[in-house]
């Protein structure tokens, strides 16, 4: 398992009350590591020795020593990412307080309000990775958003017009989210939907659009065209910001399921349905290039002893463990588990040099550590080399050869070809 980065919020606030739920809080937040300050004083003196230890801050706006919000000035001079908690609402104070830089400003009401403020601590660290590209004629509207969610911590791009927009979002295919107005010179907001959904075929990308055109059917439009969420101009911020979190938030979920749907969760590897799925787009582009492949069947060897004799936490360590190896020494090709101790693995390789690999794996997973007084991993595997062809004739070939690695005494590789029914 890999270790948890731990991420220090510094908290300034002098409520008993308030500071025994964010504690609560952040015990369930394996990543977060609170930094508790009760005044001002202590927030000052924290920073001004130890500012660079802190990723982001949550703050009371009003404290013993500070009644009018002065931490939050103290705060932004550290250039420290800020959440704000309030005990009352005043949307005056809002709007200066975001104008000022702060990620939000959020009321100290409900579960909700807390579970929010930790959503955003969490989202302040993969919103660095978060590419947004903001297409708008206006420059004032384009100031504007870049005020709103800088302060997010988003790499934001600006484009003056459709055709600038286009030619960013062809060089750089990383980008996340694409906010774009309506009307603007050159490609008009529209086209650029239907270009970048149809022609592009850009389906992960976020897009919102944006119109001050008071048409209550435009925002319709633009979502039939393929946009993913509309904002009327003007907005307030807080509307903006939510919706691009909304936005990403679910895009990560979904991001999720699919990764759930495709990956084993012990090993990380394919599971068997992603691996066939993989394995023959691999075949059929191997078949086009008219390249050899070779496929391998692996089976840990005395597997049932391993959950027997120690556990079965030992065996879910041990196929853990063989299978990040398996990973490092062999990052380029597909890689699966089938089911239980059985995997799977297709390469373009030639089949000597995949045993090769093979028999260097075995020898680093004899020196593995994954359970006290557990016998060294060792597997069995069965290589069958051919032109690329039928995926299950393929399985099928492998499976016989480690059927023969097995009964000539376990821990070695069986290599056979189309060309000959000789072991390796």
């Amino acid at each position: 398992m890999e270790p948890t980065v731990v991420r220090h919020i510094l908290v300034v606030e002098d409520s008993p009350l308030v500071l025994k739920i964010l504690g609560h809080l952040f015990r369930q937040q394996p990543g977060l590591e609170p930094v508790f300050c009760a005044s001002y004083a202590e927030a000052q003196l924290m920073l001004e020795t130890s500012a660079a230890s802190f990723s982001a801050s949550i703050v009371d706006l009003h404290l013993p020593d500070a009644p009018r919000g002065e931490i939050v000035d103290l705060i932004l001079s550290y250039s420290l990412p800020c959440v704000v908690l309030s005990g009352s609402y005043d949307e005056t104070r809002r709007n200066e307080l975001l104008a000022k830089g702060i990620v939000d400003y959020v009321l100290k009401e409900s579960q909700y309000s807390y579970d929010y403020a930790f959503r955003l601590l969490h989202r302040l660290e993969s919103n660095r990775n978060v590419k947004i590209l903001v297409a708008d004629d206006s420059e004032a509207t384009r100031n504007l958003i870049r005020r709103v969610l800088a302060p997010q911590r988003f790499q934001i791009i600006e484009a003056r017009d459709g055709n600038e927009a286009l030619a960013v979002l062809q060089a750089q295919t990383d980008i996340d989210l694409f906010l774009v107005d309506h009307s603007m010179p050159g490609t008009s907001g529209f086209e650029l939907v239907k270009i970048l959904r149809q022609k592009m075929r850009r389906s992960e990308l976020i897009i919102l659009g944006l119109s001050a055109d008071d048409k209550g059917t435009l925002s319709a439009q633009f979502i039939k065209h393929g946009a993913d969420d509309f904002l009327r101009k003007p907005f307030c911020p807080e509307e903006l910001n939510c919706r691009v979190i909304s936005s990403l938030e679910r895009r990560d979920l979904m991001r999720a399921l699919r990764r759930a749907a495709q990956y084993d969760s012990l090993t990380n590897l394919l599971n068997r349905r992603a691996f066939y799925e993989q394995a023959t787009q691999r075949l059929h582009d191997a078949k086009r290039e008219e390249k050899q492949v070779c496929m391998t069947m692996i089976d840990m060897d005395y597997f049932k002893s391993i959950n027997d004799q120690f556990g079965h936490a030992s065996g879910d360590s041990a196929l853990s463990t063989f299978s990040k190896a398996f990973r490092r020494f062999f990052p380029d090709d597909v890689l699966g588990r089938l089911g239980g101790e059985e995997f799977a693995l297709l390469s373009v390789r030639p089949g000597s040099e995949v045993v090769a690999t093979l028999d260097a794996l075995r020898q680093r997973c004899a020196k593995l550590d994954y359970a006290a007084g557990a016998p060294p991993l060792s597997f069995s595997a069965g290589a069958y080399e051919s032109k690329a062809s039928d995926l299950e004739n393929l399985l099928h070939q492998a499976d016989r050869n480690l059927y023969r690695a097995k009964h000539q005494g376990r821990g070695v590789t069986v290599l056979g070809t189309s060309h000959s029914d000789s072991n390796g």
